[in-house]
């Protein structure tokens, strides 16, 4: 159970790695929203090199020019891998669509934020996920418990950097910890 004043809304996980799912192996995942009902983040380190934006845009008939950006395009989570998501700086607002993430990020997942990138407009950083990874009650708690993933402050040098393959290496190294250092099996003292 979530206590009241601990939440990782806006925290990063890092997969330990003795994870034992492969969808989430290496995976470093943005928390979006915590709470006693469960929780739900986005990978931020695993592109879909098949899928680009500009041809997401031109499938659902977005109009888009040379001024948009070119936003990679990540595979976000096992759970409803059709819909997308726009994690952004907060720097971009829809009225009422919006959420906030830690007070440092955005979500956006209607069809304004992809239109306004599209012509050049929208957040100054974006990151465009399918799908979403989510737990349900307590579940990620007894995760952590279990040592599945470390805990850690984001940064937009992490959750937006270029170079994907890096970004769990630098998270841990974000947190103090070199990679190599890491071992598969925990224990407990």
């Amino acid at each position: 159970m979530v206590h009241p004043d601990w939440s990782l809304d806006g925290k990063l996980l890092i997969a330990m790695p003795g994870m034992g799912d492969p969808r989430f192996e290496s995976s470093v995942i943005l928390i979006c929203a915590h709470s006693a009902d469960g929780a739900m983040g986005l990978i931020v380190n695993k592109p879909t090199p098949e899928l680009s934006f500009a041809g997401l845009l031109e499938q659902l008939g977005i109009a888009h020019d040379d001024s948009a950006p070119a936003i990679r395009v990540h595979f976000g989570g096992p759970v409803e891998r059709g819909r997308g998501f726009v994690l952004h700086s907060p720097d971009y607002q829809a009225d009422g669509v919006t959420m906030d993430i830690g007070g440092a990020y955005g979500m956006t997942a209607t069809q304004d934020v992809l239109t306004a990138l599209g012509r050049g407009e929208g957040p100054r950083s974006a990151l465009l996920a399918l799908g979403y990874a989510g737990w349900g009650p307590g579940q990620l708690e007894q995760e952590i418990a279990r040592n599945d993933w470390l805990t850690g402050d984001a940064a937009d040098d992490l959750i937006f950097a270029d170079e994907d393959a890096g970004k769990w290496a630098a998270a841990l190294r974000h947190l103090g910890i070199e990679p190599s250092a890491l071992s598969a099996t925990g224990g407990r003292a």
